[in-house]
């Protein structure tokens, strides 16, 4: 069982598996930040010196001056400018990936077209059928 195990893991499709998952996590990361700390200020700056990631309402109904206050008195909220945030994060890797994907796919050579099939054993058979009534009536 452990051999087999072994023979599983070992195999190139989980090994690339496993290499994507982990580079996609370090990607993830780089986008998240690229997001929080790039593009999301300067959006911003410009709807008004607004700080997505600190947008939110109280469920509670009491008010609270800020998410970290709210969290810290155990407040729940609505954290919809963090879900912004996400929400962008996965837009920018799924295109990202859409650009790979597509830039991968031109790269790669199509496959030959599989060699004609030969008449088969009946084809042949209905052929010489064919050739000797043809040869009777002349």
């Amino acid at each position: 069982m452990l051999k087999e195990f072994r023979d599983f893991a070992m195999k190139g499709n989980v090994l690339d598996m496993a290499i994507g998952v982990i580079i996609g996590g370090a990607f993830g990361k780089i986008v998240s930040s690229l997001v929080s700390d790039i593009l999301m200020p300067p959006i911003g700056l410009l709807m008004g010196k607004v700080d997505f990631s600190s947008l939110f309402l109280t469920l509670s109904g009491t008010p609270q001056p800020s998410l970290v206050a709210a969290k810290a008195a155990g407040t729940p909220t609505l954290n919809y400018g963090v879900f912004l945030q996400t929400v962008l994060d996965f837009l920018i890797v799924a295109f990202v990936i859409f650009l790979l994907v597509k830039q991968v796919n031109r790269f790669k050579k199509d496959a030959p077209p599989a060699p004609q099939a030969g008449p088969t054993n009946e084809e042949k058979l209905l052929t010489e059928i064919r050739d000797a009534i043809k040869n009777q009536r002349h």
